[in-house]
């Protein structure tokens, strides 16, 4: 087990004070077996009217922070603290039925995961669903962990990884004709690669622990991360971080999941004024590690 501190502060400056619409945090990590919230902190500047949470389609955790006052600066700052418990539930937790590839999701359950299994971007000449099949051995025997942990690692090898400032994530078949893209847009090509595979993915959001900042060769820290998720009958769902080549929870630290990224933008929002009044913004995410002290009453 393991405790992570997380802070992320993102702050938005303008030339002249604005003021503001309603914004829309995806800060809060998800609780479950694996990792465990502690506690967490919002401050906002200027002070917020309100802020309400709620709980999106998918249970994410949402704060929706409603500001009146006129300002320069916006400036969002959250803290967590989290218990975390690194797990890859892989072959030998499949249900044996998964554990050859391809197979069939239980009748029931393929119902509530029609809408990840469905492709989501256009690709008429199927170049996702054929850069996907090289990966699938012709063997009856195929096995679907070795297919996916293959899938994740070719997108590490062979992709560049680049920190877009543009908004938004390429789509799928962008990404594999460039070669290039950000962690979002890698996690979104695994997910439109297994659909066309027939498996059920959904794309996560949250951070990543970088043990050595300096020195690592893991991509993605210093700001939001993103990878995606594959659902294996017995495992669940499995986490795979294209970006990185990491399969499970290893140094993933989970805030929200979605259909679609479009849907789990961790932070959004709008001001009124005119696109010359917007000055400049800044992100800064800082994920470290703890003692944790009552490791040894745990069990």
């Amino acid at each position: 087990m393991m405790i992570f501190s997380v802070r992320h502060i993102t702050a938005y400056r303008y030339k002249k004070p604005v003021s503001f619409g309603q914004h829309r945090l995806m800060f809060r990590p998800r609780d479950s077996f694996d990792q465990t919230l502690l506690n967490c902190s919002l401050d906002v500047f200027p002070q917020p009217d309100s802020v309400r949470w709620i709980h999106d389609v998918f249970g994410n955790c949402i704060a929706l922070i409603d500001l009146s006052a006129e300002s320069a600066e916006l400036r969002f700052e959250t803290s967590i603290r989290l218990d975390h418990t690194a797990h890859v539930p892989l072959d030998l937790e499949m249900d044996v039925q998964a554990f050859s590839f391809p197979f069939a999701y239980d009748a029931d359950e393929a119902i509530d995961l029609e809408r990840t299994i469905a492709r989501h971007y256009a690709d008429p000449d199927d170049e996702v669903g054929r850069w996907a099949r090289q990966f699938v051995p012709f063997s009856p025997t195929a096995r679907t962990g070795h297919v996916l942990m293959t899938l994740c690692y070719a997108i590490r090898e062979s992709f560049s990884y680049s920190r877009r400032s543009e908004h938004g994530t390429q789509t799928p078949l962008e990404t594999l004709r460039l070669r290039n893209g950000s962690c979002r847009d890698f996690a979104l090509l695994m997910m439109e690669a297994a659909r066309s595979l027939g498996l059920a993915a959904r794309f996560v959001t949250g951070y990543i622990y970088v043990p050595d900042r300096d020195g690592s060769v893991t991509l993605g820290g210093g700001s939001t991360h993103a990878w995606c998720q594959i659902f294996l009958p017995g495992a669940g769902w499995v986490e795979f971080d294209p970006t990185n080549g990491i399969v499970g929870n290893r140094d993933l630290i989970r805030v929200g999941v979605a259909r679609d990224p479009r849907q789990a933008i961790p932070l959004s929002g709008s001001y009124d004024g005119g696109p010359l009044d917007f000055d400049s913004m800044q992100v800064q995410v800082n994920v470290v590690t703890e003692p944790d002290d009552n490791a040894a009453n745990r069990w």
